[in-house]
């Protein structure tokens, strides 16, 4: 598994065996590649939101969202982690900056969610029914982290853009 606490990428090996690895190793690709598209904005840069029809859209709120996609699909419905979800009773509420939020402290709150969700999943299978179920779907392990990589792909490729529109940063 790379190592979570560089930004140093690294792509899943291509000869991969372990579904659950890959998977993981591609998720923690898409994380990495998130926080590389935040840090270095400045405060008023990564909390700009510049599509006027998408008011609540900042760099800073996508990795504040995906937070809350990971708190709430890893560690409560996979993991059956007891922990309050960060999703709020209105639907922009994991989107929101809150007082006293650094582009800093954003980010440290995201890549500690990745160190709970890990600890979450240790002991599941890609098979394994969730241990949350929250809904009664019944999911595998297989479809929250399937979940995660395309949703956690589709927010860097919003990332893509605000830091373009930000700075003209381009690239991955």
């Amino acid at each position: 598994m790379p190592n979570m606490s560089s930004n140093e990428r690294v792509w899943p090996a291509a000869d991969a065996h372990d579904e659950l690895l890959l998977m993981t190793d591609f998720l923690t690709f898409l994380r990495l590649t998130a926080v590389l598209k935040v840090e270095g904005l400045s405060w008023a840069d990564a909390s700009a939101t510049p599509i006027p029809t998408s008011p609540v859209v900042s760099a800073l709120g996508v990795l504040r969202h995906l937070t809350a996609v990971e708190r709430w699909w890893l560690s409560i419905e996979a993991g059956g982690v007891e922990l309050p979800s960060l999703w709020g009773e209105d639907a922009d509420a994991s989107w929101l900056l809150h007082e006293g939020d650094t582009v800093e402290s954003v980010i440290a709150e995201y890549r500690a969610e990745w160190a709970r969700s890990e600890d979450a999943l240790k002991g599941l299978g890609p098979d394994d029914r969730t241990r949350g179920d929250h809904e009664g779907n019944g999911r595998t392990v297989r479809w929250v982290l399937a979940h995660l990589v395309q949703e956690t792909g589709r927010h860097v490729g919003h990332l893509d853009f605000l830091r373009e529109l930000a700075d003209g940063e381009k690239g991955e």
